[in-house]
């Protein structure tokens, strides 16, 4: 959801803005009406060797958890350099064949929007420059790990919701296709 031309920014954070405006209500009065801002995301499934790598991560307020890779985009970096930039600083691999796979706002109320890529044939170029606020472990995962994780895991809602749409409509081997083509 995008945040209304005629909103004002009333606060600025280190991730987070708030954008307030006044809205007309149907019976004619005015409420103000708020909105989160802050930058598009991208996650990375990244194929090396038929296998899904992902980061086993931790962070200063987060428990170690395993995750797809990728972050926040720069301020006006277009979304693929982000997407190429976040898996060379987690990961250290880098990609000659991606595919978008999906954008979407994954919440109301929040001009975000988070965009899930598919790096195949990933090839380690450099060690990891991992922020100072970032800890990740590679973890290599068959096609089977990483379905059972994310139908039984809600860490990216969309790809969980997808995913088991896809195991109960017994359509998992066309997703397959898609990440491994």
């Amino acid at each position: 959801m995008k945040i209304p031309k005629q909103a004002k920014k009333v606060f600025t954070g280190e991730i987070f803005d708030i954008y307030q405006w006044p809205q007309k209500m149907f019976d004619g009065s005015l409420a103000t009406f708020e909105m989160i801002g802050r930058v598009d995301t991208v996650q990375i499934i990244a194929i090396k060797n038929n296998k899904i790598i992902m980061g086993n991560e931790t962070q200063p307020d987060i428990k170690r958890g395993l995750t797809l890779l990728g972050g926040r985009c720069d301020k006006n970096e277009p979304i693929l350099k982000a997407a190429k930039r976040e898996l060379k600083e987690e990961s250290g691999l880098e990609s000659k064949n991606w595919q978008l796979l999906h954008r979407y706002y994954p919440l109301t109320k929040m001009d975000w929007e988070m965009f899930l890529y598919v790096a195949r044939d990933c090839k380690i170029v450099s060690k990891p420059t991992l922020d100072s606020g970032e800890k990740i472990d590679l973890v290599e995962v068959s096609f089977e790990e990483f379905v059972d994780f994310f139908t039984s895991n809600f860490r990216n809602s969309w790809l969980s919701y997808y995913l088991n749409k896809l195991k109960a409509e017994k359509k998992l081997n066309e997703f397959k296709k898609v990440l491994f083509k």
